[in-house]
């Protein structure tokens, strides 16, 4: 029997479980595996799946060329939830379909938002690397308790994030474009303007897609409606908040910290990994082992659902 190629492009996929690969060949699939060890190029997806029938994907770019250097792709299986770097219109269009696990990493990101903010108000990072250091200091952060935290995008992880929140007696307020406002009012929580939780919130937590026009949500004049005392948690998408503004609000002292999992280009170098008051963390959101091959093993039954349906294996 035939055996039809299949993309493995994650660097990082099977590295749990073997479970993901093993799905596969027992269907009769032939895996090509990432062979170096990160994010691939545009040109390095073109020369790995230029057989492949199907793709489960990392945050690869697939633009106009890179699917039109495909011609046998039938689907496109995204391990997360993110489609910005897919144009999911033209993939629509040459008969490519694409499917995501927006369940997989929901509770992971939600709880790496409160590990985040937690480790914000109390400085423990901080804390650790004096003491590796040799330097006994003692860091005097803030309580979460009585601190109104605004959540920015109410989709599956922004809605846990609230729950999670809320269990702990946190005030929380709320920014979605298109609001869930019968959930909102089961677990009583506050739809406000996005302005709104700006000025009011104490900690911002951010659960959105870019914008389409890749713009910021978070430019200057959202960072100048902050408060002194208010922390931003991105652990959305690079480039939601703008890094070089947000440089320059903490620097200045014009917003309290920052943590951010999520850049505009990664791996991240930039400035904010001078600063004492922003946790950095390298684009773990979703990397708790148990979410991490959930997705993974969803990704793989995505596919394969998606080739049987059209009689491709």
């Amino acid at each position: 029997m035939k055996k039809f190629k299949i993309l493995a492009s994650p660097s990082s996929i099977g590295q749990i479980d073997n479970i993901p690969f093993e799905i596969l060949e027992s269907n009769n699939f032939e895996v090509i595996k990432n062979p170096f060890g990160r994010k691939l190029t545009k040109d390095e997806t073109i020369s790995l799946a230029e057989d492949c029938v199907g793709i489960v994907a990392g945050v690869e770019t697939f633009d106009k060329n890179v699917i039109d250097s495909l011609p046998k792709l039938k689907c496109i299986s995204r391990v997360g939830v993110g489609m910005d770097s897919i144009d999911l219109k033209y993939a629509k269009s040459k008969g490519v379909e694409v499917i995501n696990t927006p369940d997989g990493p929901t509770r992971a990101v939600a709880e790496l938002t409160l590990g985040l903010t937690l480790s914000l108000m109390r400085k423990i990072p901080k804390a650790s690397s004096d003491m590796k250091n040799k330097v006994w200091k003692k860091q005097t952060g803030n309580l979460l308790h009585n601190k109104i935290v605004g959540i920015i995008g109410l989709g599956r992880i922004g809605k846990l994030t609230t729950r999670l929140f809320k269990s702990l007696g946190n005030n929380v307020i709320a920014f979605d474009k298109y609001p869930d406002y019968e959930w909102a009012k089961e677990n009583h929580i506050k739809i406000t303007d996005l302005d709104s939780l700006i000025k009011t919130a104490d900690i911002i937590c951010l659960h959105v897609p870019r914008n389409n026009d890749g713009t910021p949500l978070i430019g200057a004049r959202e960072l100048s409606l902050m408060k002194k005392t208010t922390s931003v948690v991105n652990v959305s998408r690079g480039g939601v908040v703008d890094e070089n503004k947000l440089y320059d609000f903490l620097i200045e002292g014009k917003i309290r910290s920052a943590a951010i999992d999520v850049f505009v280009e990664e791996p991240y170098y930039g400035k904010l990994s001078e600063l004492d008051n922003v946790i950095l963390t390298p684009h773990i959101g979703s990397y708790a082992k148990e979410g991490k091959l959930k997705m993974e093993v969803d990704a793989v039954k995505n596919l394969i659902n998606v080739l049987k349906k059209n009689n491709v294996c």
